[in-house]
């Protein structure tokens, strides 16, 4: 393993708490959308991090171990809105560079069956990321960049709630938790 590659790979067990094959496969993704989207990791700016803001976004189909990786590698966080889940259950994840304009979908290729979860750890280590993931277009369009929403007091639990989340309940401003939804075919 090259050193700086190392180094990465060393901050994505420590964020991530153990070594796994799950994480690996985040590992490899990472450096393959590096590769792809020609990404330069900026050590000055911003340590470790390759999207100090949202420049770059995942959409990840799972949330899954892999997901510890592109957050250290590529600066995607749930907090920042870079990096949001499209639940499928596939070892897919879809990256976007917002200066470029490129995009990719990558979808990790089928192991070998019957390893354990060492050789499947090491299977996914020893291989080139370019040989682990289809190489696709992005199918889902780059999402707008996370708004800031005005905030509410639920005027029934009295906690403070977005202003996506409330609706008016007899003049009131309630959350989600406290609306009774109305349907009158579901009884």
């Amino acid at each position: 393993m090259i050193d700086e590659n190392r180094i990465l790979w060393d901050r994505c067990v420590a964020f991530h708490g153990h070594v796994c094959g799950g994480l690996a496969i985040g590992y490899k993704v990472s450096l393959l959308a590096i590769q792809l989207l020609n990404l330069k990791l900026n050590e000055s700016d911003h340590p470790g991090c390759l999207s100090h803001d949202e420049d770059i976004v995942c959409i990840s189909e799972n949330d899954a171990c892999g997901c510890d990786a592109v957050q250290v590698i590529m600066g995607c966080s749930v907090g920042k809105g870079n990096l949001l889940f499209h639940m499928r259950g596939k070892q897919a994840f879809s990256f976007y560079n917002r200066k470029n304009g490129k995009a990719v979908r990558l979808v990790l290729k089928p192991k070998p069956l019957g390893m354990t979860k060492a050789e499947s750890y090491a299977y996914y280590m020893d291989k080139e990321p370019a040989e682990l993931f289809e190489v696709k277009p992005a199918k889902i369009q780059l999402p707008e960049e996370a708004r800031i929403f005005r905030s509410y007091v639920c005027e029934c639990c009295g906690e403070i709630t977005g202003a996506n989340w409330i609706r008016i309940v007899d003049d009131k401003k309630v959350c989600l938790d406290c609306y009774e939804s109305y349907d009158r075919f579901c009884v």
